[in-house]
């Protein structure tokens, strides 16, 4: 985990804009986007769907994730800060975070695959999941890639592994739930009593199957936590590394020697979705991750973090066309192209992941306007296909476009397939010369001919004969 020259870079460039300045900018930023891809034809009527993403608003953001740690530990210690590929599957995102100084932490096959195709080396290559198949991680120790385990039996599996290869250069860990309960979404609370991950601090015995573990395996040398993501207190997710620190002094005094050397704290840093300011930042938590474990930053751990959400999701937008404007009930509803296909979340659960909308007009200019209660809906086939509900806009047109803001995680990035409705476009942008960003192409939009095949067009026949 020795420094990148992109984390070498980091070092000398200069602190990351105050927050609110950054926000205003990225706002500004987002505007010009809108209004270029709607001039350069990304969003017609035959693609009524893209996603945007802020390239240089992403590379602003892994630069204060590098410096807020860099700035507290003691120079050299050993750090990978390894994005959570299930937040953005994109390969040449993960080449971007990648050249910013970035590994990558995989939860699949297809995420390796995917990690590998974007250049990042086994040395920068976590892999978590509770679910490993033999497969998986015979693959993952022949690469030398670094494994969390997951269970007692994950365990026993790989006892058989290591010494059937006489060795790996894997570095091997063990995931620990600590128990400490939920946050606001039950869905993405990892560390409640009865998690599906990691083995249970808490449960009778466990801790000291635990100790006992590492004591009869001098190769397992990490430890492994991940409390939660959105909707979890930062000040709970600090316990959670506490928690960590304390079982890994644990395990190095009985062993008489400092077996486990690296903590991988896992990520979950929630995202502020209620406007363009970031909070909390990078800088915020790893002080308090400071304050609540000293010995954190004491330089004799190496550490290991997976943000996903945090690093993108401010920086992307969802620009749907509104294809139709129509009243029900006396209630404005606007009929866009974007719903629970790339909104499953908020769709779904909209409580627990709403998203702000802001409107723009036919050509992609922000629209003016007196606000309106209205409903932005998408094109779905079932009554809740819904991204805001009774919203306050300026009243929307067929021709118009909404933007999903704060989307840049998960959303376009884990298209849904109701209705057999194609994978949109993706582009990132930068500045450009004069007012118009630059555009890149990250995933051309899917035709219909790829849906086709996709949904076994080639085996149409199979059937007939059964």
């Amino acid at each position: 985990m020795s420094p990148t020259p992109a984390e070498s870079a980091a070092s000398t460039a200069p602190s990351p804009a105050p927050s609110s300045l950054t926000a205003a900018r990225s706002a500004g930023d987002r505007d010009r986007a809108v209004r270029a891809a709607v001039e350069q034809g990304l969003i017609t009527p035959d693609a009524p769907v893209i996603g945007l993403l802020d390239v240089a608003g992403i590379r602003r953001t892994v630069a204060e994730l590098h410096a807020a740690f860099r700035e507290l530990l003691p120079p050299g210690t050993p750090v990978l800060h390894a994005f959570a590929v299930k937040a953005a599957s994109l390969v040449p995102v993960l080449r971007l975070l990648a050249r910013e100084g970035l590994g990558c932490e995989v939860a699949s096959p297809g995420e390796l695959a995917l990690a590998r195709a974007a250049g990042v080396g086994p040395e920068r290559i976590v892999l978590d999941s509770p679910a490993k198949t033999p497969d998986e991680l015979r693959t993952a120790l022949a690469l030398g890639i670094a494994v969390n385990v997951d269970n007692r039996e994950e365990l026993a599996r790989v006892d058989a592994l290591v010494g059937a290869s006489v060795g790996t250069a894997s570095p091997l860990g063990l995931r620990v739930n600590a128990q400490l309960g939920g946050g606001d979404i039950d869905a993405t609370s990892t560390a409640t009593r009865t998690s599906k991950f990691g083995v249970a601090l808490r449960d009778e015995g466990a801790r000291d199957w635990v100790v006992q573990a590492f004591l009869d395996r001098p190769w397992l040398n990490r430890l492994h936590g991940h409390v939660g993501s959105q909707g979890m207190p930062t000040s709970v997710m600090a316990q959670g590394a506490q928690a960590l620190y304390e079982l890994a002094e644990e395990i190095n005094e009985k062993a008489g020697r400092p077996q486990v050397t690296t903590l991988d704290i896992g990520g979950g840093l929630p995202v502020n979705f209620s406007s363009d300011e970031v909070t909390p930042t990078y800088r915020e938590y790893a002080a308090l991750l400071r304050a609540t474990v000293p010995g954190l930053f004491s330089g004799r751990y190496g550490l290991v973090t997976e943000f996903g959400r945090s690093l993108l999701a401010k920086h992307g937008t969802v620009l749907a066309r509104v294809e139709y404007a129509k009243t029900a009930g006396g209630r404005p509803i606007a009929v866009t192209h974007a719903g629970a296909q790339v909104a499953a979340r908020t769709v779904y659960v909209p409580a627990a992941w709403p998203l702000r909308v802001t409107a723009y007009d036919e050509g992609g200019r922000p629209r003016s306007g007196a606000p309106v209660a209205q409903d932005v809906a998408g094109p779905c086939c079932f009554a809740g296909d819904l991204v805001a509900e009774n919203r306050p806009l300026p009243l929307l047109r067929a021709g118009d476009h909404v933007a999903l803001l704060d989307t840049g995680a998960y959303y376009f990035s884990t298209h849904y397939a109701y209705n057999s409705l194609p994978r949109p476009g993706v582009y990132g942008y930068a500045p450009g010369d004069g007012d118009a960003p630059r555009f890149a192409v990250i995933r051309t939009p899917q035709t219909l001919e790829e849906l086709t095949a996709e949904s076994g067009g080639a085996h149409r026949d199979a059937l007939d004969g059964l």
